[in-house]
């Protein structure tokens, strides 16, 4: 996702232009007969394609920073941060390391995320063709109940039982499953389409069973742990949504929100407008480019020209920020109803087969 590509390069960049500020004159390295300073590292890096992006990523999050970083509460970030090191446990130090930060630095990352969040959210207008749209995928509802595994193995030898005839699933689910938030209550979970507590993969097998049909083993590779873990659902209670909305507006609402807000194009485009309000203006000619895909121009091209060739840019960015969210896509499979956070890189998908 975009968003999360450009808070986890702002760090990076930071460090990059840390370093020039502290004068041209300074010495990385002396040896004989010569010598490497700041500058000559700075020229050497600044056309790269990496350095580009960090700064690029550091202009968005300085601009939405100073605009929308005074809406960012407090709460909101240690609810993210205990979320994100609740989700990844013992990893959670390990993952910090790996990205170069601290829990401090983290936690000013997550404001610029949230800040980020928050200046989308500001340009969200949702349709009537929007709330369709949600409905089509919405499910409502459910009871069921689920046993979570980390074999393969012992998931084959669980499957069998509760598929025997006469089988008690909520005990079965009480002695073997090892999932804690369930666990002692045999399993008995209740989720529609926007939860993020059961993977989609599990709930697009779940919402097709009848009620008292357990399904087959459903495998799901979480994308911040690599671990495969193995679920079995049997249904207690499913419901038609029918056909009217009415009875589901706010759902639908937040998905067509949601929706919004992964949408490449979207960000793009506010993006590129509070860039504009802000005034942005590149001073190093090396970084010209570095906003044209939001901008759909150059720094140093005239505004007249901008004007003129609008559509066509608009276009080209669109396609580019479509291929470069999905290269460096880094979200878990729930994405669509909350931004990931994780302090890590992750795989662009997660693997999901129902055996």
């Amino acid at each position: 996702m975009l968003k999360k590509k450009i808070m986890f390069g702002a760090a990076s960049a930071l460090v990059l232009l840390s370093m020039t500020s502290c004068g041209t004159s300074k010495d990385i390295a002396t040896m004989k007969g010569g010598k490497i300073t700041v500058e000559d590292f700075y020229n050497k890096v600044k056309t790269q394609q990496n350095s580009q992006q960090l700064v690029s990523n550091m202009i968005i999050s300085e601009v939405f920073g100073k605009k929308y970083g005074d809406k960012v509460k407090d709460s909101e970030i240690t609810k993210k941060f205990n979320e994100t090191k609740k989700k990844l446990g013992n990893q959670f130090k390990a993952a910090l390391k790996q990205a170069g930060l601290t829990e401090k630095s983290y936690k000013e990352q997550l404001c610029q995320q949230l800040a980020l969040e928050k200046g989308l959210e500001s340009h969200v207008k949702i349709k009537d063709k929007d709330l369709k749209t949600a409905f089509k995928t919405f499910h409502p509802e459910v009871s069921a109940r689920v046993i979570v595994l980390d074999d393969k193995a012992k998931a084959d030898e669980v499957l069998k039982e509760v598929k025997a005839e006469g089988a008690d699933f909520a005990k079965i689910a009480k002695e073997k499953s090892v999932d804690t938030a369930t666990k002692s209550k045999g399993g008995s979970v209740k989720f529609d389409s926007t939860s993020t507590t059961i993977p989609n993969s599990v709930q697009t097998v779940t919402f097709s069973l009848k009620n008292g049909e357990t399904s087959e083993i459903i495998t799901y590779s979480n994308p911040q742990t690599y671990q495969s873990q193995y679920y079995i659902v049997q249904m207690v209670k499913n419901k038609a949504k029918g056909t009217s909305m009415k009875s589901y507006k706010a759902q639908l609402k937040e998905i067509a929100k949601q929706n919004k807000l992964k949408d490449p194009t979207f960000q793009t485009d506010v993006i590129g407008k509070e860039l504009k309000k802000a005034n942005v203006k590149i001073q190093d000619s090396a970084f010209s480019d570095v906003l044209s895909i939001f901008t759909g121009v150059s720094s140093s091209t005239s505004s007249k020209k901008a004007s003129s060739n609008s559509k066509s840019s608009a276009n080209k960015s669109s396609s580019k920020i479509s291929s470069s969210s999905t290269s460096s896509s880094t979200t878990e499979e729930n994405s669509s109803t909350e931004s990931s956070s994780e302090p890590s890189s992750a795989p662009a998908e997660s693997s999901d087969v129902q055996e």
